[in-house]
């Protein structure tokens, strides 16, 4: 029997449930396993049965770690450099995400407002779990990045969803103020949108801050994609909106994306100095620090060349301009065209009968084609699909799906 012939969420239910008894914590019982990992894992299950597998379910970049950056390492290595760091990394790091900062948005942080984490997912789960406490409401606007809601249920918070359907997963202010709840503590943003790729204009973000900032709501800057993002649109970070509209921003960061070093795990965050001091202290008790060699070869990525980052983004350009013209000829389809990232984000409610979890369950048995349905976004009705493979893969995808939807 193939393992796919149940649901995603029926498979991770059945994981879940278990049967030896042991007494799991209501905030983790109550938490999900990622689908987007789950998919990934189906996958390789499929792939070692024998089967000719397509993943465009992980947000992975496909390039290999630049030269430069591994050979950081293996330096980092010979010299040494394999003990402890500070809980917060350390402090040539810290500086180094100060000068990127700097130089690509002209923003002003000192190392004591820098976290290095095992990447952006710690630095996201610690910064909630340092500021929401039990009835906390936290906003979160959908289609949301699948940690989020999961984060918020461990803290014992409250995700309070931003419905952007309507406007195609625009996010606004007044959007925003619609969903405030006399118990909103905390606004999660993130563009470029993973999943969507959807962009928050300058001006719009900027009416964003100003409202939080009113209403006394802490914010999580989600910014691991801003440096792909697709002419016109230009990066964007919110550590370029004045002082007095940042000052309860925290912004989270990563190199996973940017440098293509998921597995090194290395994220930051970079915001005010008692927020980063409490983060600082709950990562000390979890992770002690983010790893020592991973740091060295993040200082190299941070400083040296940068000529990698606008290679790949030139490729994810390419296969963009493909990918989206080919998705909407298919049946029942259509695809708004991303202003980043490397998702797309397409609707498929106009084939009959069938759910996003059955089809992305369908392509995987019949097609060998793994995607990530929506629902793991908060968007059911639609499915997301990582076009950071080769051209190659993408189009051999597209033909496959085809032929499932053809004989639906």
């Amino acid at each position: 029997m193939s393992v796919a012939t149940i649901t995603i969420t029926e498979r991770q239910e059945a994981t879940a449930a278990g049967a030896d008894g042991f007494p799991v914590t209501k905030r983790v019982a109550g938490m999900s396993a990622s689908k987007t990992m789950a998919v990934s894992a189906l996958a390789d299950q499929l792939r070692r049965e024998g089967a000719d597998m397509i993943d465009l379910g992980a947000g992975e970049p496909d390039f290999p770690t630049p030269e430069n950056i591994r050979r950081a390492a293996y330096a980092a290595m010979e010299s040494g450099h394999t003990k402890y760091t500070p809980a917060a990394g350390t402090l040539r790091l810290k500086r180094a995400i100060c000068e990127r900062f700097a130089e690509d948005f002209g923003a002003r942080y000192e190392p004591d407002q820098v976290l290095a984490a095992a990447g952006a997912k710690q630095v996201i789960f610690n910064a909630i779990a340092t500021l929401i406490e039990p009835g906390d409401d936290v906003l979160v606007p959908k289609p949301y990045w699948v940690t989020f809601p999961e984060a918020i249920i461990f803290a014992g918070g409250r995700a309070v969803w931003i419905e952007t359907e309507d406007q195609g997963f625009r996010l606004t202010a007044e959007a925003v103020e619609r969903a405030l709840t006399p118990c909103s503590k905390l606004l999660i943003l993130n563009s470029p949108s993973n999943p969507s790729g959807l962009v928050v204009p300058p001006d719009e973000f900027e009416k964003i801050l100003a409202l939080a900032v009113r209403r006394g709501l802490w914010v999580i800057s989600d910014e691991c994609y801003c440096h792909f993002v697709y002419e016109p649109v230009r990066p964007f970070s919110a550590s370029q909106l004045p002082e007095d509209l940042r000052r309860r921003v925290l912004i989270a960061g990563s190199l996973s994306k940017t440098y293509a070093m998921t597995g090194w795990r290395i994220g930051y965050a970079l915001g005010s100095r008692e927020w980063i001091k409490a983060m600082t202290c709950l990562q000390s008790h979890s992770t002690s620090n983010p790893t020592s060699i991973s740091q060295e070869a993040a200082i190299e990525a941070l400083t040296g060349s940068q000529d990698s980052v606008s290679q790949m983004l030139k490729a994810y350009r390419e296969r963009r301009d493909w990918l989206i013209p080919a998705l909407n000829a298919l049946p029942g389809v259509s695809c708004a065209t991303p202003d980043g990232a490397f998702y797309a984000f397409p609707s498929v409610k106009g084939l009959s009968g069938q759910t996003s979890e059955n089809l992305t369950t369908r392509l995987l048995e019949e097609a060998h084609v793994a995607v990530t349905p929506g629902d793991a976004f908060g968007a059911p009705g639609y499915l997301r699909l990582s076009y950071a493979t080769s051209m190659e893969k993408l189009q051999s995808a597209v033909e496959r799906i085809k032929l499932v939807l053809d004989a639906l």
